[in-house]
């Protein structure tokens, strides 16, 4: 468009030669360029803790009309993974394209926890900006630091109110400035809560009949329009126990996510008002999976499983499914590749010799774009995803490094003789404890008590045939040439993505 323009305004000069420097410029500056050219904004929206449950996912009882109008205007992705079920370590990969091993970002960001991201580290909001692009944040931060993820502008952001906080973007979208926009759009919805009694103070650990409120009563939610569900009707997910107090507690998280539904609604609208709906990248997603036990901190697919809705303004298909296998990894690289922007590349920064002498000396992101497949069903080499979960809060630490594939799936716990750990909040939801006091032998979902809690070193699950990953197949001899084959998958995986844990297999 930039040589266009220019012969344009000058084809009546015979100056080749100046021509001839515009084009050296372009090739030499492709980023800059691109993002000149294409004009075309980006949105990203990012719910917490929210797994596939919406209309359009097939949940015919809870209410998303915005995001299911969403999908039927672009892509729903059936099988979309984080890398780690746990909020800030999740975030830094979606917004730098790495995995939280490798970016530093091993856990929670914030009070004491102060896990960072590498301040070397060129993150998604930093290559826009730098390519031309002009961007903004609201909501959920949750990453460090302010400078190594840095944005022009940060919008207000009501703790539990979306729509309220999508009004506070409409300034920044309806600004005069001819750069096209980058906006970072982040709910708490649908976070637990507090588990507050009937005078409004706080439950403590021995109280298993207060249920967590998932944000429902927080200051700001009373003026929105709240959609409440009756316990009944709820839908219980199999690696959760149909109890009465699970089903009150899934029935306040639907009620979160329908707020956080409209407040997602209310960005589009902002977005068709001001006419740059139609030249907008639109991507709705969730940090990862649902805050019960089971899901969230885990591995297992109920926490890693998380809701993709895609809606590129070139798509010439709409309301479709997509079977590919995808990462939170690819998000970045997806949305380079949409703006027209290179991806950054990075030194090796391990010197530990017995390790240091596996890997490259120099890497790129490690996720790949998806757009060349936004109009495919089942695009062919999109068939496995790889997870790395590290800390969830400071006092949680039990690595983990998982391949799944469309047919089997290997968890590594690399700290398996300790006790699995638990997040604060999920430990003293009733949910859990109601069913941990009644002995190691009770069954919670298709594990017991004492098999969530304590966990062998490898677990190995046909997901084909066993989604509900309850039958480890690890220690299984029939399985262990499937076992080995995915072991070095993993350890293939570790090499290319500088994991430090990678010495661990060298351990007795």
């Amino acid at each position: 468009m930039i040589l266009h323009n220019f012969i344009k305004h000058h084809g009546n000069v015979q100056n080749w030669f100046a021509v001839g420097f515009v084009v050296i410029v372009l090739a030499l500056s492709p980023s800059l360029a691109s993002a000149q050219a294409s004009k075309r904004n980006i949105v990203l929206l990012v719910s917490d803790d929210h797994s596939p449950d919406l209309g359009v996912y097939g949940n015919p009882v809870i209410q998303t009309p915005n995001l299911d109008a969403l999908a039927n205007d672009g892509v729903i992705f059936n099988n979309a993974y984080a890398t780690t079920a746990s909020c800030s370590a999740s975030r830094s990969v979606i917004l730098s394209g790495l995995q939280n091993h490798r970016n530093g970002q091993y856990g929670h960001y914030h009070d004491f926890h102060r896990f960072l991201t590498w301040d070397h580290i060129k993150t998604l909001p930093v290559l826009l900006r730098e390519g031309g692009y002009r961007t903004a944040r609201a909501g959920k931060f949750h990453v460090g630091t302010e400078e190594t993820y840095s944005f022009d502008e940060t919008l207000p952001s009501p703790e539990r109110s979306s729509v309220i906080m999508a009004e506070g973007i409409s300034d920044f979208i309806n600004e005069k400035d001819e750069r096209p926009f980058f906006l970072y759009f982040a709910t708490n919805d649908p976070h637990r809560g507090a588990r507050r009694k009937d005078d409004g103070t706080i439950a403590g650990l021995d109280d298993v009949d207060t249920p967590d409120d998932f944000g429902n009563l927080s200051e700001g939610a009373s003026n929105i329009d709240n959609i409440s569900y009756d316990p009944a009707d709820v839908i219980v997910p199999d690696f959760l126990p149909d109890t009465p107090m699970t089903r009150i507690e899934l029935a306040a998280y639907y009620q979160a996510v329908s707020r956080m539904d409209k407040g997602f609604g209310k960005v589009i609208e902002i977005l068709k008002k001001s006419g740059k709906y139609d030249d907008t990248l639109i991507i709705y997603m969730s940090d990862h999976g649902i805050a019960f036990p089971g899901a969230k901190t885990t591995t297992y697919d109920a926490g890693l499983n998380a809701p993709l809705i895609v809606r590129h303004p070139d798509n010439a298909k709409r309301g479709t499914q997509n079977d590919a296998m995808l990462s939170w990894v690819d998000i970045t690289p997806t949305i380079l590749d949409f703006a027209g922007l290179a991806e950054p590349s990075y030194n090796m920064q391990i010197m530990l010799t017995p390790i240091s002498q596996q890997m490259e000396e120099t890497h790129g992101l490690h996720g790949r774009s998806f757009l060349s497949v936004l109009d495919q069903t089942q695009p062919e080499g999109w068939d496995e995803i790889y997870a790395s979960h590290t800390f969830h809060e400071i006092q949680m630490y039990y690595p983990m490094r998982v391949v799944r594939g469309r047919k089997y799936k290997l968890i590594w716990n690399i700290a398996h003789d300790l006790p699995y750990p638990a997040a604060a909040d999920l430990w003293e939801s009733p949910t859990w404890q109601r069913i941990y006091r009644q002995g190691g032998e009770t069954m919670f979902g298709p594990r017991t008590v004492d098999e969530y809690m304590h966990r062998p070193e490898f677990e190995l699950f046909d997901i084909e045939n066993d989604p509900l990953e309850s039958n480890n197949l690890a220690y299984d001899p029939v399985y262990s040439e499937i076992l080995e084959v995915h072991k070095t998958k993993i350890r293939e995986f570790q090499r290319t993505t500088q994991d430090p844990w990678l010495l661990k297999w060298t351990y007795e």
